[in-house]
């Protein structure tokens, strides 16, 4: 995990040592065998989490160091005078990319970050009760001056109807229209996030009488989950032919194995080197990454004309939404989707449809 200890204390000094590694920056490691970490053991704790969240993390807790060391705080363990004195930089100071301070869910993230690395550390949360007051103000002041930052983003979900304009235009007689409705597809069916959509490999997918079943690993909830893949009432839509269609156009190249969902360039060839300054990048076999399938969803839905706020996640939100709009009991909507039960998010996407199927105003006699 990316980050570094900004203070060392001379009673640290007494029981540590400081270890240099390249990977992570200096990591705190007690010679007190009671309390020691070693590195690799601290990488395997750091990769328990997703990729995306570890990037984001580790910047976070950069940040919030470099702070520490300007202002002659410590940043772990970080009292709570120091917690609530960073919220509220959070919340004046623009960020670079966006010129504006940081929206409240982003400051939330960059909270966690910190305490879990004191938890990394050996050490107990840093008291956040004056820091959460400072965000719970910062809310209040959002909301009231009617900022788009108040709430939260979500991305737009993608329904069926969307999807059928996102895939009009795919010319499906190439490799990248082929795959690119292929993954617009499964990735609907199986609500995956793009991270679990593009770890699929062929072998992963296995053809039965009712369409297909794909098993995926559910990384948050550490659960693999075997989705049955249906076929569609619509052709243009369904997900068993265009999966079908993408497996054919992949032996045809010469793949069997391997990652399911590859690289296709402009020139429709499969899996082309990656090269920069000379040297290799990317996945040899040609996996596609998470950020590349989120921007094949994101570019379809800008050529269809869609408004929204369209991302990788569109997708799963947009399962979510029309299985609980056709009246799909939410422990089952879980359960496919890999969602943990009782998942904030998943109730979140629910009360889209709920709260106007459900609304008290419903046979009230107005």
């Amino acid at each position: 995990m990316s980050g570094h200890l900004a203070v060392v204390t001379a009673a640290d000094v007494v029981d540590a040592e400081l270890v240099d590694d390249e990977t992570t920056g200096a990591e705190l490691v007690h010679t007190d065998r009671d309390r020691h970490l070693s590195p690799e053991t601290v990488a395997a704790i750091a990769a328990s989490a997703a990729a995306s969240t570890r990037r984001a993390y580790g910047a976070d807790r950069d940040l919030f160091a470099a702070w520490c060391d300007q202002e002659g705080r410590t940043a772990v363990p970080a009292s709570g005078e120091t917690m609530a004195e960073w919220v509220r930089h959070l919340t004046v100071i623009p960020r670079p990319r966006t010129n504006r301070p940081a929206g409240p869910s982003t400051i939330e993230r960059a909270m966690s970050a910190v305490t879990s690395w004191h938890l990394e550390q050996g050490h107990p949360k840093p008291n956040m009760r004056g820091a959460r007051a400072v965000l719970n103000a910062y809310r209040d002041r959002l909301a009231e001056a009617r900022e788009e930052a108040a709430q939260a983003r979500q991305a737009t979900a993608a329904l069926p109807p969307q999807i059928r304009a996102m895939l009009a235009p795919t010319d499906r007689t190439t490799l990248a229209g082929r795959r690119n409705a292929a993954l617009v597809l499964l990735g609907f069916a199986t609500a995956a996030r793009v991270s679990e959509l593009v770890a699929l490999d062929v072998s992963a997918v296995v053809e039965t009488e009712h369409g297909y079943d794909v098993t995926l690993y559910r990384k948050k909830v550490r659960k693999h989950t075997t989705n049955a893949i249906l076929y569609g009432t619509d052709a243009a839509t369904c997900p068993v032919r265009a999966l079908r269609t993408y497996l054919a156009a992949l032996a045809a190249a010469g793949r069997t194995d391997g990652p399911l969902f590859v690289r296709v360039d402009r020139w429709d060839r499969l899996a082309p080197p990656m090269t920069r300054r000379g040297r290799t990048i990317g996945d040899p076999s040609g996996r596609m990454t998470a950020e590349a399938t989120a921007e094949v969803i994101e570019r379809l839905a800008v050529a269809a004309d869609l408004a929204g706020d369209w991302s990788g996640h569109s997708l799963r939100r947009g399962f979510a939404t029309a299985a609980r709009a056709a009246g799909h009991d939410p422990l089952e909507i879980a359960r496919a989707g890999g969602w943990a039960d009782g998942s904030r998010v998943l109730a979140r996407y629910m009360d889209d449809v709920d709260r106007v199927k459900n609304s008290p105003l419903v046979g009230i006699g107005l």
